[in-house]
């Protein structure tokens, strides 16, 4: 449920009422420079942590988060901290289905003040989609419906794309459906957001060949 929640410090600015962003890296020591300071603040405030990492990350990012002084095992025995790995969160069965994912999120969201959390800082790195177009695609669709779960809920998301394993296209969409974004390691509110109903309506022209393929 949506509150007066406090803004949160982050890249250089706030996270205020919008907190669904798109973070772009070029490096994976760029990500974490950015990254660690919103995550160690998390732990401290008492908000939950939810990461999805891909499985061959899985270590480093542990590795990165004691190394940054978070008590991992302290946490994880509270119920503060959840790891799971983009098979897990996104492509259960091999496949991304964006209906059953809007009800995890809804679920994740609904269960953090139950479980007696103000919030959940939810970073999902997202390069496991980079490798196909239709997953991509899903993704993208999918990206601009779970706004409408977001606007509900005072989580903060991290959506963390790293800029050389997506095309020019996909970048561009993705942009357009996080009304914040981080650039250059600073956050902003990005002017290139579309509303989902403007977006979601492009999308079902661009497949029944009313508007022309992104390139």
């Amino acid at each position: 449920m949506k509150t007066a929640a406090a803004p949160i410090a982050f890249a250089g600015s706030e996270l205020c009422d919008t907190r669904h962003v798109c973070a772009f890296f070029n490096s994976d020591d760029e990500k974490y420079r950015v990254l660690l300071p919103f995550i160690k603040d998390g732990f401290a405030c008492g908000d939950k942590a939810v990461h999805v990492v891909s499985p061959e990350q899985r270590s480093d990012h542990l590795q990165r988060l004691t190394a940054a002084g978070i008590d991992l095992a302290a946490a994880e025995q509270r119920g503060q901290f959840e790891l799971k790995t983009n098979t897990e969160a996104y492509l259960r069965d091999g496949r991304f289905d964006q209906d059953r994912m809007l009800d995890v999120f809804e679920q994740l969201a609904s269960g953090t003040v139950r479980d007696g959390f103000p919030l959940s800082r939810i970073v999902c790195h997202m390069e496991w989609a980079a490798d196909d177009q239709t997953h991509v695609d899903n993704l993208i669709e999918f990206e601009s419906r779970v706004n409408d779960v977001w606007s509900r809920h005072d989580d903060a998301v991290i959506c963390v794309y790293d800029l050389p394993k997506f095309g020019g296209a996909a970048v561009i969409d993705i942009m357009r459906t996080h009304p914040m974004i981080i650039i250059g390691g600073i956050l902003q509110n990005n002017p290139f957001y579309t509303p989902p109903e403007q977006f979601l309506r492009e999308v079902r022209q661009r497949r029944t060949g009313a508007l022309p393929p992104r390139r």
